[in-house]
């Protein structure tokens, strides 16, 4: 038997994974792998394979696959093969937050140095350049600030952690 929150018998928890879709993609995501994201979010397991998110988002398995391999790109999912099986199964990363944004700091650097091109060829004495600068500076930000950032939310983790669960 399924874990307790099996959509196929809950049309509220798959209002909830449309709604949050929709947030996603209002953020930028793509539309099927926002669903796809929010379907295992909300799942107790954490992982699903694609017929099982196939059968829950009521769509081809077909689908399924480029929206995972999305989610595999910008590290929101990992794909993965029980011992013995013959299907993979997309599952959340065991740090989520922290492994999606931990290691922007390579990819930061990346566009900084990617605009110094730009900048040498518009000149940072015109309105193009001076933007391509202030651009790179705000890349730059980010990125020395991200690793002081990820540490303050694992204190906070530990904090949380230590916390005794609400009484409801």
């Amino acid at each position: 038997m399924e874990a307790a929150n099996d959509l196929t018998d809950d049309d509220g928890v798959l209002r909830f994974i449309e709604q949050f879709a929709l947030l996603l993609t209002d953020g930028g995501m793509p539309r099927m792998a926002a669903r796809v994201f929010a379907c295992v979010l909300a799942h107790d397991s954490g992982q699903l394979t694609a017929a099982e998110l196939a059968a829950r988002l009521r769509v081809s398995p077909a689908a399924i696959s480029g929206a995972a391999r999305y989610l595999i790109q910008v590290e929101l999912l990992t794909k993965a093969r029980e011992p013995g099986g013959r299907r993979d199964h997309y599952r959340l990363a065991d740090d989520l937050w922290y492994e999606a944004f931990g290691h922007k700091d390579t990819l930061l650097r990346r566009w900084e140095e990617g605009l110094v091109e730009g900048i040498e060829l518009l000149g940072d004495d015109t309105p193009a350049g001076r933007r391509l600068q202030d651009t790179r500076a705000f890349f730059g930000f980010l990125r020395t600030e991200l690793a002081p950032m990820m540490e303050r939310w694992e204190e906070h983790r530990r904090a949380l952690a230590r916390r005794p669960p609400a009484e409801g």
